[in-house]
């Protein structure tokens, strides 16, 4: 794991990062009747036919493995959900607020839960319409880096992996600008003239004074 973070500029990999989304919950509906599990990070169930549950995305997939249940897309996976997130990307400079995970999260419903998943295709192509616009935006913004000296920015709701891309190019860019920018400031001291007290003008000698 360390070796894969390594090579992607000190961010996560993707494994990694889908790893963590795998904490995320996700709502089943069992097809079989069993008691609770116990794990370290909590207790899930007990599981009733046709009564859905609350569990990790990891936890689904696993049943979903087994033949146990049919896992329930989340609501911002809905076809009317991610058109009118697609269109309010495309209308706006700001990043629509989707969940942190949504990329590894509906990565993962494909791969294991397709079936389940309505308008499955019309889903997969607005999320990749989506991915495309928000990229776009990431774009403009370290053009913005590239071009102006930013010493901070601001990029609301980003999700995970788009954050994963952005931070070591924007930690460089923004390390390099304070670099460049202390080295000016002291060269730009250097070259200003010290203030050396004037001398004073020769008026040829005073006179004695008297005493009275």
């Amino acid at each position: 794991m360390e070796g894969a973070s390594q090579l992607h500029g000190g961010g996560f990999s993707a494994e990694e990062l889908e790893f963590v989304a795998e904490d995320e919950m996700i709502e089943i509906v069992p097809n079989m009747r069993m008691d609770a599990l116990n794990f370290t990070s909590g207790d899930f169930g007990p599981f009733r036919p046709q009564i859905p549950a609350q569990v990790p995305l990891w936890l689904a997939v696993a049943l979903k493995k087994r033949g146990k249940c049919t896992i329930r897309a989340p609501e911002w996976m809905s076809v009317a959900k991610l058109t009118q997130v697609l269109e309010d990307e495309r209308n706006s400079e700001k990043f629509q607020s989707l969940p942190f995970h949504y990329v590894e999260v509906s990565r993962l419903l494909f791969d294991h839960a397709g079936e389940d998943i309505p308008d499955i295709y019309m889903v997969k192509s607005l999320i990749e319409d989506i991915k495309d616009v928000r990229f776009h935006k990431i774009g403009t913004g370290l053009e913005i880096i590239s071009r102006d000296r930013t010493y901070a920015l601001k990029l609301k709701n980003l999700s995970a992996m788009e954050a994963n891309i952005v931070r070591p190019f924007v930690t460089r860019s923004l390390e390099a600008f304070y670099k460049l920018s202390s080295s000016e400031m002291i060269q730009e001291s250097d070259n200003i003239p010290s203030r050396q007290p004037q001398a004073t003008a020769n008026r040829g000698p005073r006179r004695p004074l008297k005493d009275r």
